[in-house]
């Protein structure tokens, strides 16, 4: 009965008091009506407000490298974290959901930035309140009441063929060539290109084994100009670095992602091409499968997405093919 009087009054003072005040009250409704388990309850409050919020992140983060985040994405979790928690001046016990709406309501206002943006930070905090919660720090995540921002759906562009068939004519090195088309016929991340070695390609089957976000590996496949233009490269190299991809001067180090971003950005402006940059060669990829058929699920896959509703975020269906299809279906 105890532990249910007790349950009781704690749910309906959650919408009420922080989650400090609320392991203050646990602690005396344990101490009222069993004074032996006020000790251990005591034990956990102070444990928690003993440690400060740059120890709280920083075990936080450390969960998220065992779970197999990028240091980049680490990173960024850091950065976000740590502006939010310096900008709402409390221990993270202390925080509300006032006040977590009240920090992503200025920081738009004062940043100028997206929606989406906004979102990406309610993600972020959302992650983290709820590891806080999950592991005792916090009796309840402030930002459970916090929903997900509604956006205006914009339509992405993908590339036409014409402007691929432009890249790839207007290609000075092979490297380039043989990059645009890997991109092209894959899909895969940037990332997931300048990770790859030599030896990671199966020239036979047309495919290699990419390593993907969340330390994931998936098979992409590319087609028979891919693997001509890539096999013309590998066959030009004079250096023994074992990696894909290489910067084109000494001492051939291994293409990073800001290489090829600027490389196909310098490309796109020579050529008067609106957004030249390695994601948009993804997008058209998932645009394409979709368009001619090849079932969501398998697009999913070949994507490498650990969710459906992400593939149809990428994908873009043509309406000249909707509008076929109610004329078939409907009409």
């Amino acid at each position: 009965m105890k532990d249910t009087v007790i349950k009781e009054i704690m749910q309906s003072m959650l919408p009420i008091l922080d989650n400090a005040q609320l392991l203050q009250l646990q602690a005396v409704l344990n101490d009222s009506l069993a004074g032996r388990e006020i000790v251990a309850v005591q034990r956990a409050e102070s444990a928690v407000m003993r440690l400060s919020n740059d120890e709280l992140l920083a075990l936080f983060l450390s969960a998220k490298k065992v779970e197999g985040c990028s240091d980049r994405t680490v990173r960024y979790y850091r950065l976000t974290l740590k502006k939010a928690l310096e900008q709402l001046g409390k221990h993270l016990t202390h925080i509300t959901t006032e006040d977590l709406r009240t920090y992503l309501s200025v920081y738009q206002e004062e940043h100028g930035c997206s929606q989406r943006n906004i979102d990406n930070i309610r993600r972020i905090l959302s992650s983290f309140f709820a590891w806080l919660e999950e592991e005792d720090y916090i009796l309840k995540s402030p930002v459970r009441r916090i929903h997900k921002i509604r956006m205006a759906k914009v339509v992405k562009e993908t590339y036409s063929d014409e402007t691929l068939e432009q890249l790839r004519d207007n290609c000075k090195t092979l490297r380039d060539l043989a990059m645009i088309d890997l991109l092209a016929s894959t899909g895969m991340r940037v990332g997931e290109l300048v990770r790859l070695n030599r030896a990671d390609i199966d020239f036979t089957n047309r495919e290699c084994v990419v390593f993907g976000k969340g330390s994931k590996e998936r098979p992409v496949y590319f087609d028979a100009r891919t693997k001509l233009h890539l096999q013309k490269y590998l066959a030009s190299r004079q250096d023994d670095n074992p990696a894909l991809f290489v910067s084109l001067q000494r001492p051939y180090n291994r293409l990073q992602i800001s290489g090829v971003e600027i490389r196909l950005r310098e490309l796109g402006r020579k050529l008067g091409i609106h957004k030249v940059h390695p994601h948009k060669f993804r997008r058209t990829l998932a645009t394409r499968a979709i368009d001619k058929g090849m079932p969501i699920e398998q697009v999913q896959q070949l994507l490498g997405h650990s969710k459906i509703d992400t593939t149809m975020e990428y994908a873009m269906v043509d309406q000249r093919n909707v509008k076929l299809s109610h004329n078939k279906f409907i009409a």
